[in-house]
């Protein structure tokens, strides 16, 4: 299930109003489509291709080694980005979900280490324990989720995105996967036209 994140993206409708269409089955459903729509992704490549640094003047790496210089990111640094914040996302909906309410901080975010991440099988390893950890965080919800209980987040963050629920969590990590699909395809062109000319 693909889900179309325009109406958030241009401002049209807020993140809490735009999850009250989706149940706890689309949200598995949207999951196992984005897994998927990366894993064919990364069929396509090498582990050369996986670990290749594309150039990309949007890139940049707040945890970047001290000097060294950001090119890109590479693919395998890109599917530990969005695996990670798709997770992170849905522990708060997690939490949420069962009448909890959660504040700013903490963060409950951890990222594999992409510097890690340079072949194939590994890409796609991460993307199947993302897809296990992400659905795992569903199987918590309870039958009939909390729904009325938001995450406490910043004025600055609630102007921009508005309220989150649980349900609206979880579709917060997904958007932001989808939202570096296009990044993505252009590392991996990057990566199959440098070695393979």
């Amino acid at each position: 299930m693909h889900i179309d994140f325009a109406p958030v993206e241009n401002g049209e409708i807020q993140f809490l109003a735009f999850s009250r269409q989706f149940s706890v089955a689309d949200l598995r459903a949207s999951t196992n489509t984005s897994v998927d729509t990366l894993r064919e992704i990364v069929a396509q490549v090498d582990d050369a291709q996986v670990a290749f640094l594309p150039h990309d003047a949007e890139a940049h790496d707040p945890y970047a080694v001290e000097g060294e210089e950001e090119i890109g990111w590479s693919l395998g640094h890109l599917i530990a980005h969005v695996t990670a914040s798709s997770e992170e996302w849905a522990a708060y909906s997690s939490i949420l979900a069962r009448g909890i309410v959660y504040p700013a901080d903490p963060r409950l975010r951890y990222e594999t280490p992409w510097r890690e991440v340079t072949t194939k099988a590994h890409a796609l390893q991460r993307l199947d324990e993302s897809r296990r950890i992400r659905l795992g965080y569903l199987d918590t919800w309870p039958d009939t989720p909390n729904l009325e209980v938001l995450r406490e987040l910043s004025p600055r963050f609630v102007a921009k995105v508005g309220e989150l629920n649980a349900t609206a969590c979880f579709l917060f990590g997904l958007r932001h996967e989808v939202g570096h699909y296009d990044q993505i395809r252009e590392a991996v062109r990057q990566a199959r036209e440098a070695t393979t000319a």
